[in-house]
Formats: C-alpha cells, structure tokens, sequence
C-alpha cells in the first residue's frame, strides 16, 4: 500500500502536540507491506531461480574447515529430549557446506556474535547497540483507519532520559500495526518495555484510535542502533555478514529492510565477481549503504543526554548532512544500569485495560510453539550470579526486560532459581543483548519452534 501522509507528534501524558516531521521520516515514495507477507510472496520466486530454501531446519552452528575458515553452517540435531536423549523422532543434523556463507540473521544473530568473536571481527568498532521493538497488528472498527497514513510519536510514557517512541501504520482491511520502540541503554534496572507500550496504547490519542477494536498478532524483536562507528569488520575466511547481521540499520529513519536487501546485492556482486570473501569489507564501506549510515552517525548517540538535546543534535546533523567532523561514541547497553541501592525511578503511569491484559497474553498473540521437552535454549551460563550479584545490585532485570515472561523468580525447598519458561519465547534476543552480567546465551532451539508472525 503506498504510504500517503506522515505526522510527527510530542505526547504529554494527556496531550499531544504536533512537530515538523523529519526528513528521515517523511515516507512518500515508500510501501506499507507485512515483511512477513512479502518473505513468503519471494520464496516461491526464489525456489524458481534454482535457490534452496530449508524452511524448519535452523542452523545451529558454524563449520569451519582445517585451516579455521567457515565452510558452511551446522543443522541443529531434531527430537532431542530436555535431557538430550534422542526421542523415536530423532533425526540428526547435517552440515550444509558452501563456498561463501552469507550471514543475514537478522540483530544480535547467535552465529554472526560467534563469528564475530572467534575472529575478532569488532576489534576496531564502538560497541554495538541496540533497542527492542515491539509490535501490534489491530483490526478497528469501521471508518476509523486512514489507509497509508504514518504516524510517529516521541515523549510519553518514556522519561527523556530513555531514548525511543512509537510507530502506527494505517493499513487496509481496517487494519493499523501498532509498534513501540525502546533503546535498551535504559539505566534503570526495574523499568519494563513491554508496560511502556501498552502505556503507550492508553494515551488519549491512542486509546481513541484503538479502542473497540481487537489484536489479531503480536511480537518483539531486538532492532540494530549502532549504526557507522559500531559497524565489524564484515568479512571473514569463508563468510561475510549482511544487513542488521551487520548492523546496517539507519536508526532516524527506522528502517533496515532496504540496507539489508541493498547489502545481499552487494554480497551477491562480491561473490560473482571474485569468488572469496576478502575484498568484500572495502566493498561495502565504499558503498551507497555506508554513506548512508555516515550522515546519520551522530543522531542515536546524540541522544545519550537526554530527548532535547537529542533533538537539538539530530537537527544539527540533519541540515549540515552528517559533515561536521566528529564522531559520537556508541556504549554497551548491559553497562548502563544504574544499582538499585534504594533508588527508584518514577514514571507517569496510568491504569490501563486495553488488551492484552499482560506479557502472557500478548505471547499468545504472537502464536509462539516450542516442543515442552526439547532441549532449553536459553542458557544462564552462570547461575550463580543470578542471586550472589544481580539480585542484590539489580533485582533480575531478566524478569522484567523480557517481554513474553521467559524468566521467573521463583523460591521452592531447593532455594532461589530463576525458572526459564522457555517455550514462551518470542526470539527478540533481548536477554542475550541486555544482561547485565552477561551470563544469558541465547542458541537455537530445535528447527520450526518460535513465533509464527503473522501479517506483520
């Protein structure tokens, strides 16, 4: 559907007040479209040009040759028990060998962070950075939707202190995707993302939007934010990263898809040509897609003192296109909580009834599965720490930054555990990005398992 008008809005806890749309945010020329829809619409197409999809099967891990160069990915093994003992089902994974593997995973891709560690891949980069989105699809009573307009809010329910704001896409058929972002270089340990948004939806200008109306799926996904200064190396022996495995995201703008899509045309030149990986790093950042990100570097970190100076910053790069010669650093996010020590944040928060009444329910909407038996595949690599260091100086930010209820304090006659419900999982990697002790590894539960993000 083609985008037809923006706004751009300021929202008090009551109020609203309408700005000057940016210009990384005016869309005319652009397509409202579910990615998930337009995957499914290009598979076909891709099967026809002789491309072998393997829809179910998840890689698992890398391969790597004698000389230590990737050949290829591993398949995770399928009908293996919590106890990893072989179901009648089990069937073994395989390697699926290539010349060049092209890693596009996606944020905080769980064999793009090995590759990028085993070779040292960031050596020369800012930290990565990155926020946690999450989205909505509505069906609103008649009359109510202006198909193709886009809105985007900044301001409440978030401090000035927490960068992030909210998207709606009004879409055909009565529809509108609803969506809230979050950076996750929030400093306080017991604020929650997931209740910012549907606070978000209880502002006066959503609340008459959506109320009447119902939710037909959900979901969450970390997005990419470190832009420029916190780009890897992206090629390796027998490999090379591509979109937001790369980090390629442009953070005004909101928007990867094109990176990601521009970037596997390049990867394909690259391996047309030259048949290797080496050579393809240059390739990149002498592209279109690195110039890109190169006017836009200092507007996310210009924002790590507050929303308006923020803003200030963003307007100053916007108008003099990135040319100013500085730089601005990129910081961890798990590095930024402030300890608790009897501190708490206030936030202007509302009562709310609007669906869905809590993280479970929203897990619903997002139709996840994950067999109850296979294997756990979230790891707390140190336990320990959980009630010796975290609780202690940050409470387990695990049970509220999450947003499908995946970790759960719990205390039975063996003590304090933090219980992983797995099978809530919605794949958003948040845990593996915002740990504050980073003993939480995310890997790949058994293929087909996840969400099923329907029309999003």
């Amino acid at each position: 559907m083609p985008a037809t008008s923006d706004d751009f809005v300021s929202l008090s806890k009551t109020g609203s007040r309408k700005l000057p749309t940016p210009p990384q945010q005016k869309n005319h020329g652009n397509f409202i479209v579910s990615l998930g829809a337009m995957c499914a619409w290009l598979a076909p197409k891709a099967e026809a040009l002789g491309v072998d999809l393997f829809p179910g099967f998840a890689a698992a891990d890398l391969s790597y040759d004698d000389d230590g160069a990737v050949q290829g990915v591993i398949i995770g093994d399928m009908g293996v028990d919590r106890e990893g003992k072989e179901k009648d089902n089990y069937v073994q994974g395989i390697e699926i060998r290539a010349p060049i593997t092209v890693l596009g995973e996606g944020a905080r891709g769980h064999l793009t962070k090995r590759a990028i560690k085993k070779y040292d891949l960031a050596a020369d980069a800012d930290p990565q950075t990155y926020g946690i989105g999450m989205k909505e699809l509505w069906k609103l009573p008649a009359g109510r939707v202006k198909p193709g307009h886009i809105q985007h809010t900044i301001g409440w329910p978030l401090p000035s202190e927490i960068y992030g704001g909210s998207f709606v896409y009004h879409m055909d058929k009565d529809r509108v995707a609803v969506g809230f972002v979050c950076a996750l270089d929030y400093k306080d340990p017991d604020f929650s993302p997931f209740e910012a948004f549907q606070q978000f939806k209880h502002h006066p200008m959503m609340r008459e939007l959506l109320e009447g109306g119902e939710i037909l799926s959900a979901g969450a996904r970390a997005i990419v934010e470190g832009g420029y200064q916190s780009l890897p190396k992206v090629e390796m022996p027998g490999a090379i990263l591509i979109g937001d495995s790369a980090g390629l995201l442009n953070v005004p703008k909101i928007k990867g898809t094109h990176q990601a899509m521009k970037s596997g045309m390049l990867a394909a030149e690259q391996i047309v040509e030259s048949k290797s990986s080496q050579g393809f790093d240059a390739r990149l950042r002498n592209s279109d897609i690195m110039a890109e990100l190169k006017k836009v570097r200092n507007i996310r970190p210009g924002f790590h003192k507050g929303l308006w100076r923020g803003i200030i910053t963003a307007g100053i790069e916007t108008a003099t296109a990135g040319k100013l010669p500085r730089t601005l650093s990129n910081h961890a996010d798990y590095q930024q909580y402030r300890k608790r020590n009897g501190h708490r944040f206030d936030y202007e928060f509302v009562d709310r009834d609007l669906p869905p009444r809590d993280r479970l329910a929203s897990v619903y909407f997002a139709s996840t599965e994950h067999d109850e038996n296979q294997p756990i595949h979230l790891k707390i690599v140190e336990p320990d720490v959980c009630f010796t260091r975290c609780e202690e100086e940050y409470g387990n930010p695990c049970t509220r930054f999450c947003p499908a209820s995946v970790y759960e304090k719990v205390e039975d006659e063996g003590g304090k555990r933090i219980q992983v419900n797995a099978a809530n999982c919605v794949h958003c990697k948040t845990c593996d990005i915002a740990d504050p002790y980073q003993v939480i590894e995310w890997v790949t539960p058994e293929g087909g398992s996840g969400p099923n993000y329907i029309n999003l």
